[in-house]
């Protein structure tokens, strides 16, 4: 008698068992469900893509500075820089300067490498 008892009450809890997973999984297919499942995929999915945005921004900012450290370009200006001249040490004579001035239309730029072509 013992055992028919075992059997029957493992067989009704087998049963409830079933029953409770078939619902849930039920709930779980109806479209509410579904399109709230998506929402929360795709917010995960953004908060993950921001992480990753973040993390490479990071980087960029830490490889830059060791390149700017590497290259010199982030070192400060120390006392042993010289002064700043007065005035541009290639410039040549001008028409500013009593110099010949070759084109009455040209103006003189001290720098322009194409004023004879």
């Amino acid at each position: 008698m013992f055992r028919r008892a075992f059997w029957f009450s493992a067989g009704a809890a087998a049963g409830v068992w079933a029953t409770n997973k078939v619902h849930r999984k039920i709930r779980q297919l109806t479209p509410e469900s579904l399109a709230a499942q998506a929402a929360n995929r795709a917010v995960d999915a953004g908060h993950r893509l921001r992480e990753f945005a973040l993390d490479v921004r990071a980087g960029m900012i830490q490889r830059e500075e060791e390149l700017g450290d590497a290259l010199g370009i982030n070192a400060r200006p120390g006392p042993e820089l010289p002064a700043q001249r007065g005035r541009p040490a290639l410039r040549g004579p001008g028409p500013d300067d009593g110099g010949p001035d070759t084109h009455p239309h040209r103006t003189y730029h001290p720098y322009n490498r194409n004023e004879d072509h």
